[in-house]
């Protein structure tokens, strides 16, 4: 079942989003979908942080109130990690989709096969993000942890401590290298070693400033001296593939 919030200023525009998606389930066996329709970004984030995120926003850009693209950062920093595509009358606004790593950008009137071709798009992204994960060794037993939920990984004393978005998990003692215990994460793009004892998810990371990267739920983790330019390199170049590939 997919959670999908339709954000758009114009009660017209919200019922003909609502329609499509409706034809795309009827056409898709097997999936599902749970529809709320918004008619500003404020009654929208009012909702994300009452009752958490969703996986797909459909968001209008040029709304009176916040706009699309100014919603869709606040969404990043409550740590939505929901696919956004966007809606508009306007080719003006493709630049700033991406700064808020939107899935797609759609121009007004939308086509519906269009339509269908990038939610199956999207669709097909989340099931990736959500089958991924990790099994944790813990001194509670095996623990599996999804990797969309790590925000970032360090080492503490003996043991490997897992930042999630909804709390900490040490693992075990382990006996070998920090970066041989990280390695799982690290066959995931989204992985960056930083330093000996450091991996962060570049998912999680809104902004890098100096040796500080700005993770999406207000922390600030401090990189290493010596691996800071090159973190931010290449969290600038996850973003403009994840981009080129959509």
């Amino acid at each position: 079942m997919l959670r999908i919030a339709i954000c758009d200023d114009e009660e017209k525009q919200r019922r003909e989003s609502a329609s499509l998606l409706e034809a795309y389930f009827d056409s898709r066996p097997g999936l599902s979908g749970q529809m709320e329709l918004f008619q500003s970004g404020s009654a929208l984030l009012e909702r994300v942080k009452a009752a958490g995120g969703f996986d797909l926003y459909i968001l209008d850009i040029l709304m009176p109130d916040l706009s699309g693209i100014e919603t869709g950062r606040r969404l990043r920093t409550l740590g939505g990690g929901g696919e956004m595509v966007y809606l508009t009358c306007s080719n003006d606004f493709a630049a700033d989709s991406y700064d808020v790593r939107a899935f797609f950008y759609l121009l007004k009137p939308v086509e519906k096969d269009k339509f269908f071709q990038v939610l199956d798009g999207a669709v097909e992204k989340l099931n990736r993000r959500r089958a991924s994960a990790v099994v944790v060794s813990t001194a509670d037993g095996p623990r599996r942890i999804l990797m969309e939920h790590i925000r970032y990984v360090e080492r503490v004393g003996h043991c490997v401590r897992y930042y999630c978005t909804d709390g900490t998990v040490d693992s075990q003692s382990i006996r070998i290298s920090f970066r041989k215990a990280a390695a799982p994460l690290l066959t995931d793009r989204r992985f960056c070693l930083c330093g000996a004892s450091f991996v962060l998810n570049f998912q999680h990371v809104a902004g890098v400033n100096g040796q500080t990267a700005l993770l999406d739920d207000g922390q600030a983790v401090t990189l290493p001296r010596t691996s800071a330019v090159d973190f931010k390199k290449a969290w600038g170049s996850y973003w403009l593939e994840e981009g080129a590939d959509q």
